[in-house]
């Protein structure tokens, strides 16, 4: 099998710049600390980190997250039934990093596939267009964020590139507990920090009112591409809109670094007509999450979802009754 090691993957992905940031060999292994086991795979052009989980008793899965790269799936195939049957996988979920609407049919590049299975990552979002000037970017924005964003900065709101992960979980865990939110344990935190900040692939970002921490956010690039991931804030001095401010340091980080696009990451998976016609009057879910973000005036755009190759239907089936958890 032409399976290679983490940095000749490393090496693999410098040649596929349009690589998405959970393909990276940083993001195998941050899930290899926390329960996954990532295996890359390389054939001609083509490629894809693989993670493999035993989720509960005598069902192990395998994922692929926002993969594969290239464009020569197709190969991959034989390889990728070989090892999911050697590791006795019930099931393979594939989410490739392809829009609705921008893609080819994927039935012929993910033949014997089901589609429609759940989602791992988020199936909408909303993403930014990075070009043009700061005006620019403000002139895209509804009128209430831009207002939001200048009242920030007139009430001394400062945002500052920092390392204190530990205050950053303070705030993830403050707006788990006010929105019901489900988190990763502090420890996630800190080891994504630690993998991708030595090579400036992510920031913490904090927001600040006389030196007592509002908000935070950490922000993650690859290639041109960026991902508002993680962020949380407290209830302390609300009224000062720092979640506004952070968010647009966070795009000029973005830009800085050469990023052509600000991915928010995440908002209720319903078409953007209903989006518009409900955001006002629902606060459940993602709701709250969509009436923020659809301010900074980027485009909703959705995923093709997620596609899933069985190898053992009866624990397929019963691991799509027991669990609806995040994997």
């Amino acid at each position: 099998m032409s399976f290679v090691s983490e940095n000749e993957w490393r090496r693999f992905v410098q040649h596929n710049p349009q690589t998405h940031i959970l393909q990276t060999a940083q993001w195998g292994a941050l899930k290899a600390a926390f329960g996954w086991e990532p295996y890359y795979l390389v054939h001609g052009n083509s490629g894809a980190l693989i993670l493999v989980k035993n989720v509960f008793s005598r069902i192990k899965l395998a994922y692929i997250p926002k993969g594969p790269l290239g464009n020569d799936w197709v190969a991959l195939h034989d390889e990728l039934d070989e090892f999911c049957r050697k590791e006795h996988v019930a099931f393979l979920k594939v989410e490739p990093d392809r829009w609705e609407g921008e893609s080819a049919n994927l039935t012929n590049e993910l033949p014997g596939y089901k589609s429609g299975g759940r989602t791992v990552q988020p199936c909408r979002t909303i993403v930014l267009s990075l070009s043009g000037s700061e005006d620019e970017w403000l002139e895209r924005m509804k009128q209430k964020t831009r207002y939001n964003i200048r009242l920030a900065e007139k009430k001394d709101i400062q945002i500052v590139e920092s390392d204190r992960v530990d205050v950053f979980n303070d705030l993830m865990r403050a707006t788990g507990e006010r929105d019901a939110f489900g988190i990763h344990e502090g420890a996630y935190y800190q080891r994504a920090y630690d993998l991708f900040k030595p090579d400036e692939s992510c920031a913490l970002l904090l927001a600040m009112y006389a030196d007592e921490p509002l908000a935070g956010l950490m922000v993650f690039r690859q290639g041109a591409r960026s991902w508002y991931l993680y962020g949380g804030s407290n209830e302390k001095e609300r009224n000062r809109m720092p979640t506004y401010l952070l968010q647009w340091e966070a795009m000029r980080w973005a830009k800085k670094h050469g990023c052509k696009e600000y991915d928010l990451w995440g908002v209720p998976d319903m078409p953007e007509e209903i989006l518009e016609r409900d955001f006002t009057s629902r606060n459940d879910g993602l709701w709250g999450v969509y009436r923020f973000k659809r301010g900074f005036g980027g485009e909703v755009k959705r995923s093709v979802g997620a596609w899933d190759k069985i190898y053992n239907k009866p624990l397929y089936l019963a691991y799509q009754v027991y669990t609806h958890k995040e994997l």
